[in-house]
Formats: C-alpha cells, sequence, structure tokens
C-alpha cells in the first residue's frame, strides 16, 4: 500500500477535534471526510502490474548460441561432424538433402556425436519453415527434442557421457527450446491438451507425440488457459525463484471442478498453477512394413513443486520450473486491487463486492501441512504475496506445508472475524477429511499480521464468557432467544481453543492496542465504517425479549474494528484474560524502527502504528525485533527468515510427545468438532 496515502489517511482522522469538542465543531470536518473519500475511491481506481507481456512471444527463448536468422548455420561441433562424414558440402548446397543423409548414417553407425549433430539439424530445418510449412516445422522441433533426449540418456552412449562438455549442457538447451517451440506451435491451434495425440514423420523416422497430465488437479476438462512463462518478466514481486533442469515452464489457469462446487468456494477466482512440461522418450522403436521406425515421446505435465525431480534412465533429472511468474499472473488478473478491496472492506464490511473466505492458494494437497496466512486491518491476502513467494521458494517448506489465507472486510469487529474464520476452518476440515484421519491437518500454524495476529491467536484460546461479560450483565443461559439468535450470539461472544492449531506467529500485532485508535478515529470510524448488521441485529433482538440483559445501549455493543483496537478496550482486555491451550506454541514478531516522524509522535516508539510495548507477547517462545515499519513488515526480508525458521523447528518437532497424546487434546477435538 502506498506510504504516503496510508500517511495521510490516519493523519486525515487524527487531525479531527479533540472529543470534547461541541458537534458544531466535528461539523466542520465533513470536508476532510469528502476529501478523503475522494481520495480512497481514486486510489482503490488504481492498477497494480504484477508482470509484463514480452513484446514477441515467438522469439522469448531468444536464440541459440549456432542459430542464424536467414541461414543453417550449425555450430562449430556440428560443422566438424558434418564434414568428416562429407557432408560439409552438401549442407551448404542443399540442407535438406544432408539431414537426410545424416539421418541414414546415424540409423546405421549410431553415436553421440552424429546423434547431437542430427538433433541440431533438425531444429535449425525448423527454424527456417516455420512459417510457410507449420506441420514441418512441428515435426522437426519434436524430433529435435527427441533425439537430444537420446543424447543425454540413452544407454549406448553411457560410457562417454561427459556431463562437463559444453555439447552436453547445448543438448540440455536444444532440448528445452525445440519442446517449448514445437509446444507453442500445437497450443496456438488449441492442441496442447492432455489426451490428444500427434504424428510427427521426418525421413524414415516417426514419432507418435502424445500429451499426459501428471497433476491430479489438471486433467483435461480442468485447464481453462495455457500460457508461457518465458513470454513474461516480473515487475510486481522483489524476487524471482527458478529451478533449472530439463522441461518447459507453463503458467495453468485451472477451470472449477463443478462436480466438487463446495470444495471451489475455497480457491481463489482465477487460480494458477505452475507447471512444467517435460518430454519423455522411449528408446523402443517398431518398424513398419516401410523400413519406417515409430517410437513414442509421451509429454508429461507435472506441477514442479509437489515432482521437482522425474526419473529418466536410471536416474532423477531436475525440472525446469518457475514458481513466481504464474503467481504474478494469477495477481496480475484479479478483478481487484490491493487497496480498491481493502478500503471496501474497511469501510463496508456487508456490503464489499470482493469474495471473503478463507482460500487455499494451491490445489489441496494431502499430507502437508496448512500455513494460514491472516491479513490485517485495511488490507488483503495480497499483502502476503512476497512472504508466501519467498517462503515456497525453500524446497523442504514447500515439500511440507501448503499456503491458505483468510480474506475478510477489516471494519468488522475482529471477534466476529475470528468466529467466521473458525467456522469456516470447520467446515473446510469436514470438506477435506470428513474423517478427521489427516494428520498433517491436526498441525495447523497460523501467521497473523496487526489485527490478523489477534484473529489468529483467538483461534488458540478458551474465553469462557469473557467477551459476553463486556456487553452483559447476566449470563447468556438465563436469557430468552429463539435457537437462531442464541447460536448466532455463542459462536460471535465465546471462544474455544481450535485443537488442529499448533502454532501461531503473531506480526505487529496490537495486544495492548494501537493510540491511532482514540475518541477522534473512533468517532471518525462511527462515521465511515458501518458495522456488520448481523450482529446489530441479533443484540437487539435479544435485547427487546430481555431488556435487562445487555449493559448498554445497542450502539456501543456493535463497535467497529478500530474502536476495538484502542488500548484498554474490552475485546482486547478479554483477549489478554483468555486461557491459551497447552498445545499451542506462540512466537511474536515486532517492528520497530529509527523514523521520529507524525505517525511515531502519535504511537510512541515502534513502527509508526504498533507500539514496541503493545506489541509484545509474554507467552511467546520466540520473539524478536524488526527494523520495519507497520505496512512492510511482514514482507521484510528478517520477518521471513524468522518465519522460515520457526516453520522448520515446527517439523523437528513433530515427533509425538505425552502431552500431545494426553486425552485433553482429544476431547477438546472430539468437542470442536461436534
Amino acid at each position: 500500500m502506498n506510504v504516503w496515502f496510508s500517511w495521510h489517511f490516519w493523519s486525515l482522522f487524527l487531525l479531527g477535534p479533540p472529543p470534547d469538542r461541541s458537534d458544531r465543531c466535528r461539523f466542520c470536518l465533513i470536508p476532510i471526510f469528502l476529501a478523503t473519500g475522494v481520495l480512497l475511491g481514486s486510489t482503490g481506481c488504481q492498477t497494480s502490474h504484477w508482470l509484463v507481456k514480452k513484446q514477441d512471444a515467438w522469439s522469448v527463448f531468444g536464440h541459440m548460441p549456432f542459430q542464424s536468422e536467414s541461414s543453417i548455420d550449425p555450430s562449430e561441433r556440428t560443422h566438424q561432424t558434418l564434414k568428416r562424414l562429407v557432408l560439409g558440402e552438401e549442407l551448404e548446397e542443399d540442407p535438406e538433402q544432408a539431414f537426410a543423409q545424416l539421418q541414414k548414417i546415424l540409423q546405421q553407425e549410431p553415436s553421440a556425436e552424429v546423434l547431437y549433430a542430427y538433433a541440431e539439424m533438425a531444429y535449425l530445418l525448423a527454424t527456417t519453415v516455420e512459417e510457410e510449412d507449420e506441420k514441418r516445422a512441428f515435426d522437426l522441433y519434436v524430433t529435435s527434442a527427441a533425439n537430444a533426449c537420446e543424447y543425454l540418456f540413452d544407454e549406448r552412449f553411457h560410457a562417454t557421457r561427459n556431463a562437463y562438455d559444453p555439447q552436453f549442457r547445448g543438448a540440455c538447451d536444444l532440448y528445452n527450446h525445440s519442446l517449448a517451440s514445437a509446444m507453442r506451435m500445437i497450443n496456438h491451434h488449441g492442441g496442447l491438451k492432455p489426451g490428444l495425440q500427434h504424428f510427427c514423420n521426418v525421413g524414415t523416422e516417426s514419432t507418435l507425440f502424445r500429451i499426459s497430465s501428471q497433476v491430479e488437479h489438471l486433467k483435461q476438462d480442468n485447464i481453462k488457459k495455457l500460457d508461457f512463462v518465458s513470454d513474461y518478466e516480473i515487475s510486481g514481486l522483489p524476487n524471482h525463484y527458478r529451478t533449472y533442469g530439463l522441461g518447459v515452464p507453463l503458467i495453468v489457469e485451472r477451470r472449477p471442478d463443478n462436480k466438487r462446487a463446495m470444495l471451489e468456494k475455497h480457491y481463489p477466482p482465477g487460480l494458477t498453477i505452475p507447471v512444467t512440461a517435460y518430454l519423455r522418450v522411449s528408446t523402443h522403436r517398431k518398424s513398419d512394413a516401410d523400413d519406417t521406425t515409430i517410437r513414442e515421446a509421451v509429454l508429461e505435465l507435472h506441477n514442479p513443486l509437489q515432482t521437482p525431480n522425474v526419473q529418466v534412465a536410471g536416474q532423477w533429472i531436475p525440472l525446469e520450473s518457475d514458481s513466481t511468474t504464474p503467481l504474478a499472473h494469477f495477481l496480475d488478473h484479479l478483478d481487484y486491487t490491493d487497496v480498491s478491496a481493502a478500503t471496501s472492506g474497511l469501510l463496508h464490511p456487508d456490503e464489499s463486492p470482493h469474495p471473503s473466505g478463507l482460500y487455499m492458494l494451491e490445489p489441496y494437497q494431502p499430507g502437508k501441512i496448512p500455513v494460514l496466512l491472516v491479513h490485517g486491518i485495511w488490507a488483503t491476502p495480497i499483502s502476503w504475496m512476497t512472504m508466501f513467494n519467498d517462503l515456497r521458494s525453500i524446497p523442504e517448506i514447500r515439500r511440507h506445508y501448503q499456503f491458505w489465507c483468510y480474506f475478510y472486510p477489516t471494519g468488522e469487529p475482529f471477534v466476529y472475524t475470528a468466529a467466521d474464520l473458525r467456522e469456516q476452518m470447520i467446515q473446510l476440515r469436514k470438506l477435506l477429511d470428513p474423517q478427521r484421519a489427516e494428520p498433517a491437518l491436526e498441525q495447523i500454524v497460523m501467521i497473523g499480521h496487526s489485527m490478523g495476529g489477534l484473529i489468529s491467536r483467538l483461534q488458540s484460546v478458551d474465553s469462557g464468557d469473557l467477551f459476553w461479560q463486556q456487553v452483559a450483565s447476566q449470563p447468556l443461559d438465563v436469557a430468552k432467544a429463539d435457537p437462531d439468535t442464541r447460536k448466532q450470539i455463542e459462536r460471535t461472544f465465546f471462544f474455544r481453543a481450535n485443537p488442529s492449531v499448533r502454532r501461531v506467529v503473531t506480526i505487529a500485532t496490537p495486544f495492548a492496542g494501537s493510540d491511532l485508535s482514540n475518541p477522534t478515529t473512533q468517532w471518525l470510524g462511527s462515521k465511515l465504517i458501518k458495522p456488520p448488521k448481523i450482529i446489530s441485529d441479533s443484540l437487539m433482538k435479544l435485547n427487546r425479549e430481555n431488556p435487562d440483559l445487555l449493559r448498554e445501549g445497542i450502539a456501543d455493543l456493535t463497535p467497529t474494528s478500530l474502536e476495538m483496537l484502542a488500548p484498554g478496550s474490552a475485546a482486547l482486555k478479554a483477549l489478554a484474560a483468555a486461557t491459551p491451550a497447552p498445545w499451542v506454541s506462540y512466537h511474536n514478531v515486532i517492528g520497530r524502527t529509527e523514523q521520529r516522524d507524525f505517525l511515531h509522535k502519535v504511537t510512541g516508539d515502534g513502527d509508526g502504528v504498533v507500539s514496541v510495548a503493545s506489541a509484545h507477547a509474554g507467552d511467546a517462545i520466540s520473539e524478536i525485533v524488526v527494523n520495519a515499519d507497520h505496512q512492510t513488515i511482514h514482507s521484510h526480508p528478517q520477518t521471513v527468515r524468522e518465519v522460515r525458521r520457526i516453520l522448520l523447528s515446527h517439523l523437528s518437532s513433530l515427533q509425538l510427545t505425552k502431552e500431545e497424546q494426553s486425552p485433553e487434546r482429544f476431547e477438546a477435538a472430539a468437542a470442536y468438532f461436534r
């Protein structure tokens, strides 16, 4: 979020009249409200660009070192091989004839040098005929990739194969470039789909080219759109993560599975998945009556986050991959921006058009531990994308964790939001694991920034009637209420620890409130922010049937999120007094900068919004201070490293202990999911 914009917004709040001034003075602030509204609206219309498309989609790989724009100009090693085979002059006069002769020689006297020259010549010929004969070019590209693969893995050349030879490395590039070019051609005509097959004929050699998805969630009907990673440049994320090997990195946008409609609600619209296409070439050939040899080449689509290596000829081969560009592509095609959605959720929580809920940032993977990211006030899950991108690049974390996020309108009181998250976590667990037999779902790690830290902590405590006592003078049990109203009140004011949450990481969290929430900002917030109607309706109905039950007027019982974050607020006191679950470990990150600007003068020593004292967590088993402001602390490299350490530490502690096997936790789980 724009730092100046954030400062200006809070400045407008803070420059209002003190609470003891007259309404006449407050009325003078209407122009400030209008100016703020205009600023919010204009900022929300800005577009964030996360990646840029390259100009020429057909030359995104550039050229091979030996490639010429206008003629067949092979590499020095291939040129030498052709001269040795007395094909040098024929190459100059008739490249196609030289290529045909080379094919015959390869079939009669196979060698690694000839095989490489043949693969290279096939690639070069394909580039010269691509515009005039696409089918011929496609056949040649596939032939080039298939023979480059044989050069790399055929057992016949094992004794002489040298991974340090530049030609070996060139064969890897030739494989990737040729395969990418072939895939582009069939994708241009809609033929790059699992289940389809194509025949490639080059001289006396035929290749059956089949396409097969190795990704459970990406069969033919589940692929909505496919793009090539190399068509784009990253512009909106600080780090670009790639791995190097064989294959062609792709961006695949998945199509929702209508047969699993309930689960699809937990995938964000337009979710993209990193995929790598690997061409597996069979060494077994068949011959037909015309002496044409036929072999099979299967284009396998893999998710490199789950399958970083493939086994070929008895060895594990790393896949070329890119996890950042598909993420940037997803973010770039969202139908909202971070600021617009955050502002809508803050000011109009009941009317925000943006899809709030509990989302999985990747298709669900049984056996992997969920890391649940909860954003703070005036933010969206987009604010987590830098950390998500960084953490997912770490192989050990990628191997054992999957990432979820909670998107919510931040104008809601955080207690109500925490109740909604609790319900969504229960429902998602029932969808994913109705028998509650998946151990990884018993090890959830929650990470919350700012107000998201309070929401996360509420999933790990037993509050009893602490929150209810803040609004009522009598127990709820004695109240007259219909079942729906009672259920709504119970879910909002009574919390039990989720037995599946094992660690909570809080970042820049105002445990003791923030001085930015003061009488002036609260008054301004009450004018700008509309509290959720469902809470006020339930309390109003309860108040009508029980006139002496509630402590104060209904208007004061439905505070905004800003009012709940005031130092000494009833909600913060209740949360501080709530009993933490014995099976949960807490970690904390505090922001602190040396700046002494306007916000720091108001909030004191801290990150500009939350003071160090307020952000301190007394029961955390680890706590660090990061030199970062409130808006950027959860994407700061030091914070990311700390979260990395915590996640890896969690993995190392997964050996069951007597405490974890105690009846207490199992009884809590039975009651919680009942």
